[in-house]
C-alpha cells in the first residue's frame, strides 16, 4: 500500500503504520486487530513477509 493520491502500483511488500488505511488493510489481510499488527511491526520491522511470519508463529 502506498499514498493513494500517487499514480502507479502500491508497494505491497511494506506496511506503513502511520497511515490508518494501511493499518486497516493489513490488519484485515492478516486477520488480526490493528494493535496486534502494530506490535508485530515493532517486533520485526515493516516488511509484510516478516510480519506475516511473525504473526503465524505466535
Amino acid at each position: 500500500m502506498d499514498n493513494r493520491s500517487k499514480a502507479g502500483w502500491p508497494d505491497n511488500s511494506l506496511i506503513n503504520t502511520s497511515e490508518n488505511y494501511e493499518v486497516e488493510y493489513w490488519a484485515n489481510k492478516f486477520g488480526v486487530r490493528p494493535e496486534r499488527l502494530k506490535t508485530a511491526v515493532r517486533a520485526v520491522g515493516n516488511s509484510a513477509a516478516a510480519v506475516a511470519k511473525y504473526l503465524n508463529n505466535k
